[in-house]
């Protein structure tokens, strides 16, 4: 789990947040006063253009939630006949959505994401239809309340006061606001955000008149709004990042050019003897070394944004630095890259690894073995080389900075690897650590 910067926040809180906070501020203020064809117009709207995008770009967990989101409310307007009463089948099927729909978003969080080919959507739609016509069984005009279970009193009726929501039912959304809160501090995915304020909507759309009536709708149109431009902002994340380090890529960095203005530095990253690497212990350790290196430039210090810019090449870009500036910091960070322990899974382990295409066509290393440990894993060291540019003038372009630093990175390998050069001046070779290097 990374911790939570700049970059985190905004992910975390655009555009979810950004447009619940706008629906709550316009429907609690009664501002403008919106008329029941423009709610319904909002609501068949967002409905209609959710479940086309997220068809479009094959989210099946984007579908689903947003034909919850749907079935849910209608069944309320259904059962309810315009207003909820003490019992009766509005009050049953209020209780029953407002239960189920927290659990169907826990569900989905936790299913994976496998498109929409029929053998991933039939759990799904089966999943849709048993509770769909439980809700029918239970809701029936002769079943005057719910089943008790179903509105239990866990903790004193006197903390719930604010809100006519079972008990049952607010601890599930509890629970489905803290799998999906934990889930975004794993894999900072546009969609876990994306659901949590979807979610969030949702619980204001039932406090709000049980969910019906036009504020109700917007709310629960909302809901879905949220959640159909999650699937937008994925994949804006996956065009400018890179899918296997998280880190900006090349489309990003070319983005970063086109607002670079002097001073600035540039630091050229590559992972020493990557392919030699890659051929010796497979592409999948391989990934793992990209994964752990890219963690390390991400956390660079000094100001620096680190870009994926190609297989094992990465640049960091320091705005309103000189080269001088940083190289206290890419020292450091050559430092740390080089002291961090890479552990490789033991030759047992290995051997019962799905053998691919890669396991097969791997080479032997030329290079010496890695120390093994009393557990039987192989430590490895990785290193980088890094070539340092600033602009000579005002006058210079991005383009011969950027070739500048690529020709010190290549003085960097030349002599030696693991070091830091800076264009036009060579800088003195670090001492080696004790552990064998590898990459």
């Amino acid at each position: 789990m990374g911790g939570w910067n700049t970059a985190a926040w905004k992910s975390w809180l655009l555009p979810g947040a950004a447009l619940l906070a706008a629906a709550a501020i316009v429907l609690q203020s009664g501002w403008p006063a919106f008329s029941p064809a423009a709610v319904d117009s909002y609501y068949y709207v967002v409905f209609g253009g959710g479940l086309l995008l997220a068809w479009r770009f094959h989210s099946s967990r984007v579908l689903f939630t947003l034909l919850i989101l749907l079935l849910g409310h209608r069944a309320l307007e259904f059962f309810s006949a315009g207003s909820i009463s003490a019992t009766g089948p509005g009050r049953t099927a209020f209780e029953l959505v407002a239960l189920l729909l927290p659990l169907n978003f826990i569900i989905l969080s936790e299913m994976r994401e496998r498109g929409l080919a029929l053998p991933a959507l039939a759990p799904r739609l089966g999943l849709l239809f048993v509770e769909s016509v439980f809700v029918a069984i239970l809701c029936r005009p002769e079943q005057l309340a719910t089943p008790g279970i179903f509105h239990l009193a866990l903790l004193p009726q006197s903390w719930f006061a604010w809100t006519g929501v079972p008990q049952p039912a607010l601890l599930a959304f509890a629970a489905a606001f803290a799998l999906l809160l934990v889930r975004y501090e794993i894999y900072r995915k546009p969609v876990e955000s994306g659901m949590l304020w979807s979610l969030a909507a949702t619980a204001l759309a039932l406090h709000s008149r049980g969910g019906l009536g036009a504020r109700g709708s917007a709310y629960t149109a909302t809901a879905g709004l949220i959640i159909a431009c999650s699937v937008i902002e994925n994949f804006y994340v996956l065009a400018y990042h890179d899918e296997l380090t998280s880190l900006p890529s090349r489309r990003a960095f070319n983005d970063a050019l086109l607002r670079l203005e002097a001073p600035y530095a540039m630091a050229a990253v590559d992972i020493d003897h990557f392919k030699s690497f890659n051929d010796t212990y497979g592409h999948d350790v391989g990934d793992q070394v990209l994964r752990m290196v890219a963690g390390k430039l991400a956390r660079v210090s000094g100001g620096g944004q680190a870009f994926r810019v190609g297989g094992e090449e990465f640049t960091l870009l320091f705005p309103g630095k000189s080269a001088k500036d940083i190289l206290p910091d890419l020292e450091l960070l050559r430092a740390v890259i080089e002291q961090s322990v890479f552990l490789l899974r033991t030759a047992e382990e290995r051997r019962s690894m799905p053998r691919g295409p890669d396991r097969r066509n791997t080479k032997r290393a030329r290079g010496k073995r890695a120390p093994t440990r009393n557990d039987g894993a192989q430590e490895l060291s990785v290193t980088v080389s890094i070539g340092v540019a600033e602009p000579k003038s005002g006058t210079q372009e991005v383009g011969q900075v950027i070739r500048a630093a690529d020709k010190a990175l290549y003085d960097a390998k030349q002599s030696g690897r693991n070091r830091v050069e800076t264009a036009g001046a060579p800088s003195v070779r670090p001492a080696r650590a004790s552990r064998q290097h590898i990459a």
